[in-house]
């Protein structure tokens, strides 16, 4: 499939405000001024913006790129194990929500020959990555999507499962993201989410970038989301798994 190159994309994208797409009923955009968020002095690993009583944490740059790719992930994320409970089918299209590397989209692109692997990140250098490696190994379902912090700038109702992996916690509008993955899903669609364990202190991880099981299905709520299971199976994080009821 001919794509345009990945700056034009970038433009292109960027030049769409979500104030300008359509909305629908099932979810309302949430605003800074609807008084959702607040703000206090940052943190050494935050932004200074509270959601729902948290902190939002730095987000991880491009220059931090090697840490998605550290060899030691494959036994202490267990990454091949994360993708198998995804269940997927030959023609689901799945959204790889702050994509990175590609580390999770080339794990799940061949799960889904019949369908496709939606990218989605907002650093440009990450998705150009992601496509110079789909197209060095002949790869054609994996689409790199550039998203905004308040956008993830997908269909309405394209999506059967929306992935974020230790992505969460970074985002700086998450009532807005969220709203847009919910609205991207199709009926019946799955958000999954994987962090780190808020609740045990044992885990090595700076807090910031840590959830609690509660906190994130009280995030998940408000959006409209339906709490499926929590699967315990990784050493140190939870896998969460929520549902848009058609």
């Amino acid at each position: 499939m001919n794509r345009p190159p990945l700056f034009v994309l970038a433009v292109l994208l960027l030049a769409v405000s979500p104030a300008g797409r359509a909305q629908t009923a099932t979810a309302p955009l949430a605003t800074e001024g609807a008084g959702i968020y607040r703000h206090q002095p940052a943190s050494r690993d935050g932004i200074g913006k509270l959601y729902m009583g948290r902190e939002i944490a730095q987000v991880m740059g491009y220059a931090g790129m090697s840490w998605l790719e550290r060899p030691d992930r494959q036994t202490t994320e267990m990454p091949d194990r994360v993708v198998e409970s995804l269940a997927l089918e030959p023609g689901d299209v799945v959204a790889d929500i702050g994509a990175g590397s590609g580390y999770f989209s080339f794990r799940i692109s061949p799960l889904v020959p019949k369908g496709r692997v939606l990218a989605v990140d907002l650093q440009p250098e990450m998705l150009a990555l992601v496509e110079r490696r789909a197209r060095e190994s002949g790869i054609t379902n994996i689409e790199p999507v550039l998203g905004t912090e308040s956008d993830p700038n997908l269909p309405a109702g394209s999506v059967d499962l929306a992935l974020m992996v230790d992505a969460y916690h970074e985002f700086s509008y998450p009532r807005e993201m969220m709203v847009g993955i919910f609205r991207a899903l199709k009926p019946g669609g799955r958000v999954v989410l994987v962090e780190y364990r808020g609740e045990d202190p044992t885990v090595p991880i700076k807090e910031l970038h840590k959830m609690t099981e509660d906190q994130v299905r009280r995030e998940m709520a408000v959006v409209g989301l339906t709490w499926r299971e929590t699967l315990g199976f990784l050493p140190q994080q939870h896998v969460l798994v929520f549902e848009k009821k058609g």
